[in-house]
């Protein structure tokens, strides 16, 4: 059974398994623009300057194009990922053949709801579901990062 999103802690990730998928979401209300969180976004070498969850990311994150991305969690790895949906300054996605991260913003009296969360899958993704570890600290880490660099507009 699914726990709806709503229902959990801001600024917690929450993470809902699946026979055939793993789903890892978080929320956080940011003080600032969707506009300068869009930026921090979207600046791919920027991201080890302001995220230590991020090693590097080498491209440009525009419609379409690739990225190769290091995080901490596998720093042995390298993510060819692709940009699968860019809109400005609401909504962006990359992935691959097992999974998409999206990223949402929305406006909100008190800044932007920022959203990410992160499904990984497929039909054998139980064989190796077990190798895989928790994105839970991650992406609660990568989004304490981000409130941080958006509100202290250092990014600029």
């Amino acid at each position: 059974m699914s726990t709806p999103v709503s229902t959990h802690q801001e600024g917690r990730a929450l993470t809902e398994r699946q026979t055939f998928s793993r789903t890892t979401t978080i929320r956080q209300l940011i003080q600032a623009e969707p506009a300068v969180i869009w930026s921090l976004l979207t600046r791919a070498a920027d991201y080890p300057r302001w995220n230590s969850t991020v090693i590097s990311i080498e491209g440009e994150i525009s419609p379409g194009s690739s990225i190769k991305l290091k995080s901490t969690l596998a720093p042995e790895r390298t993510f060819a990922l692709k940009v699968k949906t860019m809109m400005a300054p609401a909504r962006l996605s990359w992935g691959d053949a097992m999974g998409t991260r999206t990223y949402s913003l929305e406006s909100a009296p008190q800044g932007t709801l920022f959203t990410m969360t992160e499904k990984i899958g497929g039909p054998i993704f139980p064989l190796f579901a077990s190798q895989i570890p928790s994105f839970d600290a991650s992406f609660e880490q990568f989004t304490a990062d981000l409130k941080r660099a958006a509100e202290s507009s250092t990014h600029a």
